[in-house]
């Protein structure tokens, strides 16, 4: 039997489906893919419901190359601090995104979880191509073991969490966090974009992807450049490039089925598992990249969010 979209997500999507698919980026066009990402990344913050009950803090951190990056520390209000955090990288397929687009989400899992949240900006490709945007994230890893005790964290409960490419690029922290032996306790990364080889489109697939593989190579190639798909690509860049999986931290690992993602994102989670590192695995039927911006309310949103705060919790 052929693929579908999940019943519910169908009808929520169904309306939506040909602004989604409207004037879309032609292959190698940064600019309207960033464009065209923000209008709609900024519909949907306008159409979240606000997030009460939570302190935002913001703060600095010195990245890559001593650039001042910004970033915003999230902390339920009035409630006793659990001693763990999550540093947070958004999504944007390494082009576009920002700390104030990803508010609302990033305010969200710090209200449900009552888990304190650093929320990441780091710089964009192809402006700051890697290593910066890796580095950057990994600056703010240091950032928080740097500034823990004063916050009330225990350095060794701090995790590092992203979605799309902020999942490629929390898989990426947990590496230089692994080689360089800053603790890092848990990696949890959302339908993660992890390599850049990823640009033949799979027939079976491409009636249901909303990121699609014309725009996979754009943000690779925004960030790689020239050296996207050749041997020389690192880890760091590409994290399903790395061949030594061995003493990384413990990851839960998510993505639809119809994500075009689905492929490196389960060879990803058996890699982990058979260098000895504990990988939680989930699959989700009839969905495709990013379906809980705009099903959240459905039965395998929610089951999905569930899942993510029962993680941080359990930090």
């Amino acid at each position: 039997m052929s693929f579908c979209y999940d019943a519910e997500f169908a009808a929520v999507i169904a309306p939506l489906l040909d602004a989604l698919m409207a004037n879309p980026a032609p292959p190698g066009d940064w600019k309207t893919l960033r464009e065209n990402g923000t209008a709609g990344l900024t519909q949907l913050a306008a159409a979240a419901p606000e997030v009460p009950g939570v302190a935002r803090t913001d703060v600095q951190v010195r990245g890559y190359q001593g650039a001042t990056i910004a970033a915003r520390l999230y902390r339920r209000a009035g409630a006793e601090q659990p001693g763990s955090a999550v540093v947070y990288l958004h999504g944007g397929g390494m082009v576009l995104g920002s700390i104030d687009l990803y508010d609302k989400a990033s305010a969200g899992y710090a209200a449900e979880s009552g888990v304190p949240l650093l929320a990441v900006g780091y710089r964009l490709a192809p402006e700051f191509p890697h290593p910066a945007p890796a580095e950057d994230c990994f600056a703010a890893l240091g950032w928080l073991h740097e500034h823990a005790s004063g916050l009330g964290i225990d350095g060794a409960r701090i995790a590092v969490m992203g979605d799309s490419a902020g999942g490629g690029l929390a898989a990426a922290t947990a590496i230089l966090a692994r080689d360089r032996g800053v603790p890092l306790a848990r990696q949890i990364l959302v339908y993660p974009m992890l390599d850049d080889r990823n640009v033949v489109p799979d027939p079976a697939l491409l009636p249901f992807v909303t990121w699609t593989y014309d725009s996979n190579l754009t943000g690779w190639g925004a960030l790689l450049g020239e050296l996207r798909g050749s041997g020389d690509v690192p880890a760091v860049a590409a994290p399903a490039r790395l061949t030594d999986f061995s003493g990384l931290a413990p990851a839960y690992i998510e993505v639809g089925e119809l994500d075009i993602f689905r492929a490196e994102d389960v060879e990803y989670a058996r890699c982990l598992a058979a260098a000895g590192v504990s990988a939680e695995l989930h699959v989700h039927p009839g969905l495709p990249h990013g379906f809980d911006a705009v099903g959240a309310q459905t039965s395998a949103g929610i089951r999905s969010r569930a899942d993510r705060i029962r993680v941080l919790r359990s930090l």
